[in-house]
């Protein structure tokens, strides 16, 4: 039997594939890899995944205020709107969708003639709460309150009008008692507890890693696109553009990055929007930098001085020959700034002027529950925030790793 021993041709590579499997073999890296790429799963499918789908994930239950993870209560869902629009699976994920029930926690239930009478959770021992009462139809159909609902207790049967419909509709007591046992009563998990107002945290976690995605998308874009702009032209053209630009870096470099984001934030209004073009706009600097720095030692290559001498105008020569090869660099800041967007947009938030409830920021859950910390109940607070620090971390890591894998002065032999 004949094995075959396999070569690789590492010199016939290309930069891409290189730097892939450089990468690749560094676990630290593709840990982070990996924990970014599940953020983005969740983060895409939304409100698809969470038990809460309302906009905001902004289901307040001030009866169900702060429970541990894992705690479990039953509901009873009343029909309460008049026509119900299907908006779609993709309006759906993006924007959840209002609920066509208004939920009623409840510790227990008994059904009296033609109505269900249940007794509101407290959360106490004993419970000892309130009774409220609802009609049988009223909970599990849309009733048109301009006709009364008609109990015959003889035959045992409600008589009714539903929305939109001309015809009385005559059913049987027991078989609406049926579909409301089958419907109408939920039980509901809270997997990591309720936050202050009663709303589940793990919906909120998950609509909240959309937020700190976001900010860190944006941001990054509108600072490479700014960034990269100002460094070409400055490394390129040299001279007072050179010197102009220079001086713009190094007055915007002076100013602490914190304050000036909270300057133009003040300026645009607070929101999420807002907070997205402020943070980008302090990002830049470090980009330009690192583009011009590139540049300066690139501009006199031979390429590029063949490029010159064939007629090529000074934008072709920028944008096709010089900036692919000093693309590199900027990735590797560009998951940087990434991790820094992500800190600074939590920051705002735990400040009160980055993203506004009921938007779920995890900054803004972490600042609405820290005063928890001291208390048998810092896991509020702990886990918004241990989220930031593994989103963060996973940025670095990818960061470093792509550091790592485009530097020429590592063998493929080191990097294996």
């Amino acid at each position: 039997m004949i094995f075959k021993k396999k070569i690789i041709n590492f010199e016939s590579e290309s930069l891409s594939i290189k730097t892939w499997r450089r990468f690749k073999h560094n676990k630290v890296a593709m840990f982070g890899l990996i924990m970014i790429f599940f953020s983005c799963l969740i983060s895409i499918l939304g409100y698809l995944i969470t038990s809460d789908q309302t906009p905001y994930c902004n289901d307040q239950k001030p009866e169900l205020h702060i429970k541990y993870p894992g705690f479990k209560t039953k509901h009873l869902l009343v029909s309460h709107k008049e026509i119900f629009n299907n908006d779609g699976f993709f309006k759906l994920m993006l924007f959840g969708k209002e609920d066509k029930y208004i939920n009623y926690p409840f510790f227990d239930y008994h059904f009296k003639g033609a109505n269900i009478i249940i007794e509101e959770y407290t959360g106490n021992a004993p419970n000892n709460g309130s009774l409220i009462t609802f009609n049988l139809a009223s909970v599990v159909y849309n009733i048109d309150k301009k006709h009364p609902i008609i109990y015959d207790s003889i035959q045992q049967t409600l008589c009714f009008y539903k929305i939109n419909q001309t015809n009385k509709t005559i059913q049987s007591i027991n078989e609406i008692k049926s579909i409301l046992r089958s419907k109408n009563i939920k039980e509901k998990t809270y997997l990591l507890g309720t936050d202050l107002l009663g709303r589940d945290l793990l919906s909120r976690l998950i609509i909240g890693t959309r937020i700190s995605l976001g900010v860190g998308l944006i941001s990054v874009i509108i600072s490479i696109l700014i960034g990269v702009f100002l460094g070409s032209v400055a490394g390129y053209y040299r001279g007072k553009i050179d010197n102009l630009i220079m001086w713009l870096i190094n007055v915007v470099w002076s100013i602490p990055t914190l304050l000036l984001v909270i300057a133009i934030t003040l300026v645009l209004g607070k929101g999420v929007m807002q907070v997205f073009i402020a943070v980008g706009l302090t990002m830049w600097v470090e980009v330009a930098r690192i583009v011009r720095g590139q540049i300066l030692s690139i501009r006199e290559k031979e390429y590029v001085e063949a490029g010159r001498a064939l007629g090529y105008k000074n934008n072709r020569i920028i944008f096709k020959h010089i900036l692919p090869n000093v693309m590199g660099p900027v990735v590797v800041i560009a998951a940087s700034n990434f991790a820094s967007a992500i800190l600074m947009e939590a920051g705002l938030s735990f400040l009160g002027i980055g993203a506004q409830p009921p938007v779920p920021s995890w900054g803004e859950m972490t600042n609405a529950h820290h005063g928890y910390i001291l208390m048998d109940k810092a896991y509020l607070a702990f886990i918004p925030g241990l989220a930031i620090m593994l989103l963060v971390l996973s940025f670095m890591l990818v960061g470093n790793g792509l550091r790592d894998a485009l530097d020429t002065k590592i063998s493929d032999d080191k990097a294996i």
